[in-house]
């Protein structure tokens, strides 16, 4: 076999590749005695017919199939003599294909790029802690009373926080307006689901009540027609109901599995949960931290084919959000998720240069914890630690979390770190990122 390599562009090569005549020839006399046997023609038995009628009627197709696999071993072993590494499938154009003639071919493809890392210390990082107060326990519980509230029906006079149920009617110049009515409708007061104005209307009605209140939509309201728009609604209040709170009583902890032990068993519980997503929160930030940083240390060209792969994953994922609609995929242009899919694709170059310079190995100890974790939370912990050494793909998934973190820890332990102490509530509500690293070199 003939192998030449020409680099026609940073990434992209070219291989021109010759595989013998007789190679190839030999292939498809197998391929045909192959065929011969089960071939069907009429006037001859099965198994007995002529190869040159064989040869005549299935040559052609024998060849065909004969090549596709020649080329494809040919390849396979052309990249691994020229120790190239291909990224994406190659585009294949036969040169020569003619009986008794070596068949050659090229082969067009790109490869993964040389990742040059910077020496981690040169890196500065930004690692964010926190201390749970006791004050942010309270409050913890305090949303956990929110979420598990009950709305009671009281005979008094709307306020904000209660909840209503009305009838209404938009009309705007006396003439009611497509999707201005509705009814038994259940509202929040102050929850801010209507237009300007709407909610404060009701306030101070009882239940029975009937009332018109004149009010302008928003200049950047969705629908055009109504931009700014004066209208008038005719409200009928039906009920008025008032937040319950549950109290903090055994029933109450029983329903986050604390059986015993009261309000302090209870707040332990809470802080305990409290510091597990705290750490999966600050590790979320520090990746997010040590990832920008690398992106903004490297600089090298990406295949297009694997960007093309990254748009599509993204597009993929994105039109699964929408569930069950009918979304065209024209409407997601690559335009989208160009600098995300950058952002993506360098970040697992690089972190594929770390793991391999540094030879790291997922840590079976590390996953072994990270599952335990995962499963304290669960009333059988151990029947959740067993569901995930029992499936391959849920392993996999923690595996690869597992040695991402170690990548993470590895440019960390070599980089200036600088270590500050922020609130429970900013590690567990962190401000927007900036635009990715793409983005920011190309403005």
């Amino acid at each position: 076999m003939q192998v030449s390599v020409e680099s026609t562009s940073a990434l992209e090569r070219r291989l021109t590749i010759g595989v013998p005549a007789s190679e190839v020839d030999t292939k498809v006399d197998e391929r045909l005695q192959q065929v011969a046997k089960q071939a069907k023609i009429d006037g001859f038995r099965p198994g007995k017919v002529p190869m040159k009628v064989v040869r005549q009627r299935f040559g052609r197709g024998a060849r065909e199939e004969v090549l596709g696999k020649v080329i494809s071993d040919a390849f396979y072993k052309a990249v691994t003599q020229e120790n190239l590494r291909p990224a994406g499938m190659p585009n294949v154009e036969p040169l020569t294909d003619e009986n008794g003639k070596d068949f050659e071919f090229v082969a067009t493809f790109e490869v993964y790029p040389d990742v040059e890392l910077v020496d981690f210390s040169t890196i500065d990082i930004e690692r964010k802690s926190a201390e749970i107060t006791e004050q942010d326990v309270d409050t913890v519980i305090e949303t956990l009373r929110q979420q598990n509230a009950e709305y009671v029906d009281v005979d008094r006079a709307a306020a904000k926080g209660d909840k209503v149920n009305i009838d209404f009617t938009g009309f705007r110049d006396g003439e009611e307006f497509a999707g201005g009515k509705a009814q038994g409708s259940d509202l929040e007061l102050g929850s801010g689901q209507m237009i300007p104005g709407f909610e404060e209307g009701i306030e101070g009605m009882k239940a029975g009540e009937e009332k018109t209140i004149a009010l302008n939509f928003p200049e950047n309201y969705h629908a055009e027609d109504l931009k700014g728009a004066a209208v008038e609604f005719r409200i009928k209040l039906n009920k008025v109901q008032e937040k319950q709170l549950p109290a903090l009583d055994d029933e109450f902890f029983r329903n986050f599995g604390v059986e015993e032990g009261g309000l302090d068993a209870f707040r332990e519980e809470v802080k305990k949960n409290m510091q597990r997503e705290m750490k999966t929160a600050a590790m979320n930030q520090l990746k997010q931290e040590v990832v920008k940083k690398l992106l903004a240390a490297h600089s090298f060209d990406i295949p297009k084919a694997l960007l093309q792969q990254e748009t599509l994953a993204m597009r993929q994922q994105l039109m699964q959000q929408f569930g069950g609609q009918k979304i065209d995929p024209a409407m997601l242009p690559d335009e989208m998720f160009e600098h995300q899919a950058r952002d993506r694709v360098l970040t697992g170059l690089i972190m594929g240069e770390i793991i391999k310079q540094h030879e790291i190995k997922v840590d079976a100890d590390a996953v072994k914890s990270r599952i335990e974790e995962m499963a304290s939370a669960y009333h059988d912990p151990q029947e959740v630690i067993n569901h995930y050494y029992g499936n391959q793909n849920l392993l996999a998934s923690v595996e690869n979390i597992v040695l991402e973190e170690q990548v993470i820890n590895k440019v960390v332990a070599d980089a200036k770190v600088n270590d500050c102490s922020v609130s429970y509530h900013e590690i567990m509500n962190p401000a927007p990122q900036t635009a990715p690293a793409s983005e920011q070199a190309e403005a």
